[in-house]
């Protein structure tokens, strides 16, 4: 029952993007065609389960005291792999994608993961974590994508020539400038919370808080509190 939530969790309570508001610079950087996100969402999938596994597997041994380090190593290392297969393999997708595959290393998903979840449980829950927060971080990144390229190209380019043109005969090219990232992102939020409020008074309870995003409720720290110093 822990192994499917934590999967579910990543997916939809606590999504990346829609929920925790996290991985915003790739988010809005390679959203400008679906396929960019497609990618984009395989190799953060790919280093997160990698880098949970590796991490939960580790945790017994890493001293307290270089834990964030190791995991920064043991991040690198796989986006290193991921980025290299890239090369070698996607070339394409790789020059479109540029800086921000090797910019996984610094993403805060994946360390967040690896020291809020993968650091505390076995390597089963923390792969099943590390899969779901991954599609969660796809699936988001694929609907913005989508919106954006549909409005602002008029095609939805799944891979390579796989593509479908001619859905939108009035293109805005705003929607795959970086200004149309920022609302497209704002309006998905705001559409997404609305949905969430309709759910919760349909079901008879209170709406949902919003969610707290400043540093003394990260969800990295335990019980959602960091230490005051």
């Amino acid at each position: 029952m822990k192994t499917l939530l934590s999967f579910w969790y990543g997916i939809f309570k606590n999504n990346p993007i829609f929920r925790l508001v996290l991985g915003l610079c790739p988010t809005l950087a390679v959203t400008t065609s679906l396929e960019n996100a497609i990618g984009m969402g395989l190799a953060a999938t790919f280093v997160l389960v990698c880098s949970n596994a590796l991490v939960s597997a580790l945790r017994k041994v890493i001293p307290p005291a270089v834990h964030i380090p190791c995991y920064i190593v043991i991040i690198a290392t796989f986006v290193t792999a991921i980025d290299l297969l890239m090369q070698a393999f996607l070339p394409a997708l790789s020059e479109s994608l540029g800086i921000f595959i090797p910019l996984i290393v610094v993403n805060c998903i994946i360390l967040g993961r690896a020291e809020a979840f993968a650091s505390k449980n076995g390597v089963v829950d923390s792969i099943a974590d590390g899969f779901g927060s991954g599609l969660g971080f796809g699936l988001a990144l694929c609907l913005i994508a989508s919106v954006r390229e549909i409005a602002g190209a008029g095609t939805l380019t799944f891979w390579g020539d796989i593509a479908i043109k001619g859905l939108n005969p009035s293109p805005v090219t705003l929607a795959i400038l970086p200004a149309g990232g920022f609302i497209t992102l704002g309006l998905l939020l705001a559409l997404i919370n609305r949905i969430g409020e309709w759910n919760a008074v349909r079901r008879g309870a209170p709406p949902p808080l919003p969610v707290n995003l400043d540093c003394r409720h990260c969800t990295i720290c335990p019980n959602g509190k960091r230490s005051e110093t």
